[in-house]
């Protein structure tokens, strides 16, 4: 919003009174929220009325019952720092959430003192002080200043200047301030100068500042307490992204307010410091009480907007290398150091930022790199230039990571954080509701350099695994666009909804479906163009369309139906995805929103849009040339086919486009006899993609079941672990698997899936007993062994009885040997089942030696697979007793009530122990036990009869908030029901 309006606006005697009356009513209030957010609150702030426009010659009179403090001799007088609650300032830009565009920062002199010690590590937070210059251009006169601060104390505030052109001269004049004041709700500190600041000319803000940095808050500067080499140790470090740099510093806090930085952080001697550049040179500092501190400054860094400024002090070791002349560093804590967890990161760093140096033909633009992996990191990794930070198990490969997905992860992420120091860094997005122009690409880009670092590595099927799942998730009526309205994110909570799937994955899939309609080069051609342009500066989605566009007209082989904006508007400014319906008979194509649960009748539905659909297909095998649905129906001639049983097609070649592929009956039958007849013929990634969609749609109602099921008659001759996965993951539901006491769905689905199993369960038990180590560049088959092991043993596959048997006793007998980890859940759990006390006893004995949060809920998950009540009732007893053992991480009632023996168990469990269950987990987890034991209702006489078991122990609000949701799950359940016997009645034809 721009400058105040000129009419000015002044209060009478009257409302003068009544404010100050309200003042004193409030005055305990705002002691409260002043000391809550750590500012110097007195007295409420002169109620400015009659500010003007900016540059006003005349300063509007100061409230008679606040006197005008006396100007320090010899400097700029310092005025009371207040924090003022909306109710007592006039309307002004304080109170919009974005910064006028009266002044744009130059450059930060930021020094930074928290006061981290190695003797002091008990507290919950710890003081840091601080002090800032910063060098602003005038834009317009203004006797305002306004930056971001928040939970700071401001101790002192000048404005120098105006500045000589092309110095820092300290000679010149001070402009005096009035007064400085806090505004809580839009974070701004606020100065109000004696004359006003001349456009054109450079000023410069001093300001000092105190802060407290906080353990269990993870925004600006943040604590870690963990432990290394047997002892208790500490590190700073910060997270500015995405408005957390005005919790250090006063700042402009936006991202297109970009300006260099030098930084300076004082530091204990037996820390290092780091941040964003390089270490320029230290010096000692001694304190009032005679401690000698350390002083570190850094180079100046390049232009960059504050959410990037990171900083960490810490007692870390490193390891290092050297890539084309630039050193990479790796910190973490020693004992990860000394061990090589940080080796595998460390290695492929270099090879990433040098294949993304010549990809675009732009150096990194920073002379070093430092990534540093933190014990405990909310936001998983952050890119900021030159200074990475990652939660340490998102970096570190651990010795027994060997035969998990890790190195992927760790290559995934590495891969996206260094892809965002061209997409983020060199070139940011204007605001944030275009952060997909960072996070899309930097996401799409993992693929793309992890199959340069493994060229054999899955790229599409990986792509579909991690990144296509969006498309389950997204639909017309509820999603949200990935481009959004500037207006519509403004404040801080509504900023960080933006960091979701939508903008990650829909993101990547909108650069991946561009790559795919153009060539590689005319794509790569395009980017380079963008991050040349708007390097160290921002951009628009529009400017990013401009650059694909003049990459178009300078040639001729590739022809689209509209402009690139008006093609990627279509899919990035529209919430959902299409379904693209062909009909093989005539060549129809049209296109239609995706909703959940599609109803005949749509005409509530108010989704209007279409989308422009580039669509890669094929024919009998053969790739075929690009067309495009740039309408809501079109007739494509050469898609139909003919009666020989060789003739079928498949849209969305790759899985390139951001849609689901419906066909007609002919379609579907077609790419089914393929299947039966040679299902090598259809790639791998269509394969996955049919079962997929197919499943997918029928759920939604757009095609029956059936169609779906009559895809899985060929997987007897499916060897690809993944397709399986989908076929699983889609047939063996949790509702079916809840279901199998009310259905003859069991035994048909044992019948029909074991005889088709055998073949890929061969294959896998095999590398299991004789040479595990395979599967340890096998991905697909990583993240997929789960779901196969577990739904073998579901169905009574004795072999796989017997290796969970085998595996659980092996692993017995000599526990440093650990049991695979894909399938660890799964053996966990059927050597329970299968067992007695004495598998439970020892299973008991192991979790209370563990201390990792994730392998005790995987412990305590498998101990609530026992068959035997009396085995499952003590574990509960324990559990509520918390003794002799004790369960933080899980709660027992719940995860025994889940399984299809306990929840007879713990109902039975509740008669007795209710109060002893609400007192260890809260009264809410009998409201969730409620629904986990009434999973499987189907009748108002079972809800019933199970809110009247559950009565004495909910109170009424409860009681009434279960009946709904009980209702809820009847009709799902009796939907659920008719879905299972159409199942059934497939399965009696087919087996």
């Amino acid at each position: 919003m721009g400058p105040p309006s000129s009419s000015g606006f002044y209060v009478s005697r009257a409302v003068v009174l009544l404010l100050a009356g309200l003042a004193a009513a409030l005055l305990l209030a705002l002691a409260v929220l002043a000391a809550l957010y750590g500012h110097c609150a007195h007295a409420p702030p002169s109620e400015r009325l009659g500010l003007g426009v900016p540059d006003a010659a005349s300063s509007p009179p100061r409230r008679q019952e606040e006197p005008t403090p006396s100007p320090t001799p010899g400097r700029a007088h310092e005025p009371t720092v207040t924090s003022t609650p909306h109710d007592w300032r006039p309307p002004g830009p304080w109170d919009q959430l974005r910064l006028p565009s009266w002044l744009v920062p130059l450059h930060y002199e930021l020094e930074l003192w928290p006061r981290l010690r190695p003797d002091e590590l008990s507290a919950p937070s710890l003081h840091f002080t601080g002090r800032v210059n910063i060098t602003v251009r005038c834009t317009v006169a203004t006797k305002l200043l306004l930056l971001h601060s928040l939970l700071l104390d401001c101790e002192h505030a000048e404005v120098r200047g105006p500045l000589s052109p092309g110095t820092l001269n300290a000679t010149v004049g001070r402009v005096p301030v009035e007064d400085v004041w806090f505004t809580l709700d839009t974070q701004y500190l606020v100065l109000e100068l004696g004359e006003a600041l001349q456009p054109g000319s450079h000023y410069e803000l001093q300001l000092s500042f105190s802060g407290q940095v906080y353990r269990d808050i993870r925004e600006g500067l943040f604590l870690n307490v963990y432990t290394d080499q047997g002892e208790h140790r500490a590190l700073v470090a910060s997270q500015m992204e995405p408005t957390f740099a005005r919790n250090v510093f006063p700042c402009f806090d936006e991202p297109a307010l970009k300006a260099s930085f030098n930084i300076t952080i004082i530091h204990h001697p037996s820390y290092v410091a780091l941040s964003n550049m390089p270490k320029l040179g230290q010096s000692e500092k001694e304190d009032v009480n005679g401690s000698k501190w350390t002083v570190t400054t850094f180079h100046t860094t390049p232009h960059m907007p504050t959410y990037l400024v990171a900083f960490a002090i810490c007692d870390f070791d490193h390891v290092s290398r050297m890539e084309r002349g630039k050193e990479i560093r790796i910190w973490a804590r020693k004992d990860a150091i000394t061990n090589g967890n940080a080796d595998f990161a460390l290695n492929i760093t270099g090879p990433i930022f040098s294949f993304l140096e010549d990809l675009f033909n732009i150096s990194y633009s920073l002379p070093k790199t430092d990534i540093i992996a933190l014990p405990d990191f909310d936001n998983h990794a952050m890119e900021n230039w030159g200074l990475l930070m990652f939660d340490e198990s998102l970096l570190l490969l651990q010795p027994n990571d060997q035969l998990t997905e890790k190195k992927t992860v760790i290559s995934c992420i590495v891969s996206h954080e260094i892809g965002h120091q061209w997409f983020g860094n060199l070139v940011t997005m204007n605001w944030w509701n275009n952060i997909w122009l960072n996070e899309g690409f930097a996401s799409y880009f993992e693929f793309e350099i992890i199959n340069y670092i493994n060229p054999k590595f899955p790229k599409n099927e990986v792509f579909f695994s991690h990144i296509l799942h969006i498309l389950k998730e997204d639909h017309a009526l509820v999603s949200r666009a990935v481009s959004m309205k500037m207006e519509n994110f403004t404040e801080t909570s509504e900023i960080r909804e933006l960091f979701d799937l939508y903008t990650y994955n829909k993101g990547a899939s909108m650069a991946r479906m561009l790559a795919s309609f153009l060539n590689e080069h005319l794509f790569i051609s395009a980017l380079k163009s963008y991050l040349e342009t708007f390097s160290y500066s921002n951009a628009e989605q529009d400017d990013l369309w401009r650059h694909f566009q003049m990459a178009i007209d300078d040639q001729s082989k590739i022809l689209l139906p509209a402009t690139v904006k008006g093609i990627m508007d279509s899919w990035t400014h529209q919430n959902g995805f299409p379904v693209i319906n062909l009909n093989v008979s005539t060549g129809d194509m049209t296109q239609e929103p995706f909703y959940l649960e599609k109803v005949k009748n749509q005409t509530l539905l108010t989704h209007n849009g279409t989308w422009i659909v580039p669509v890669l297909w094929i024919k009998n095998g053969t790739t075929q040339s690009l067309v495009w649905l740039d309408k809501s129906s079109k007739v494509f001639p050469e898609m139909q086919v003919s009666d020989s049983d060789n003739d079928w097609v498949i849209l969305n070649l790759n899985m390139t486009g951001y849609y689901r592929v419906n066909y007609d009956k002919l379609g579907w039958k077609k790419l089914n006899q393929q299947l039966e007849k040679d299902p090598k013929a259809i790639p791998v990634i269509h394969r996955l993609q049919l079962i997929d969609d197919a499943f997918f749609l029928s759920k939604n109602n757009y095609i029956e079941i059936e169609t779906a099921l009559d895809l899985t008659k060929y997987l007897a001759e499916e060897d690809e672990i993944i397709v399986w996965h989908a076929v699983l993951v889609n047939l063996v539901t949790r509702e079916l698997v809840s279901d199998v006491n009310n259905y003859d769905i069991y035994t048909l689905l044992k019948k029909y899936l074991l005889k088709r199993l055998k073949s890929i369960w061969d294959i896998y038990s095999t590398i299991i007993r004789e040479n595990v180590a395979a599967l340890q560049d096998n991905y697909l088959a990583l993240i997929s062994l789960e779901k196969l092991f577990e739904t073998a043993c579901w169905l009574g596959l004795e072999d796989c009885l017997k290796l969970s048997r085998e595996l659980f006793r092996m692993w017995m007998k000599h526990p440093e040997n650990e049991i695979p980890y894909p399938i660890k859940s799964v053996i966990l759990c059927y050597g329970i089942a299968l067992g007695s006390d004495k598998e439970w006893d020892f299973l008991l004995n192991i979790y209370t030696n563990k201390t990792e949060e994730e392998e005790r809920i995987q412990l305590a998950h498998a101990m609530s697979c026992s068959k035997d009540p009396w085995i499952l009732n003590r574990y509960m007893e324990y559990a509520i007793t918390k003794s002799p053992y004790t369960f933080d991480e899980t709660n027992v009632v719940e995860t025994v009530a889940a399984s299809e023996v306990g929840r007879y168990i713990a109902k039975d469990f509740l008669v007795s122990n209710w109060q002893a269950v609400s007192k260890r987990y809260g009264t809410q987890s009998l409201v969730t036990l409620v629904y986990i034991i009434g999973r499987t209702i189907n009748t108002d006489l079972q809800i019933m009869e199970l809110q009247q078991f559950f009565s004495n122990m909910l109170e009424e609000h409860q009681r009434i908030t279960v009946h709904a949701k009980l209702q809820t799950i009847k009709n799902e359940n009796l939907k659920n029901k008719k879905l299972s016997a159409k199942i059934a009645e497939w399965l009696r034809k087919n087996t």
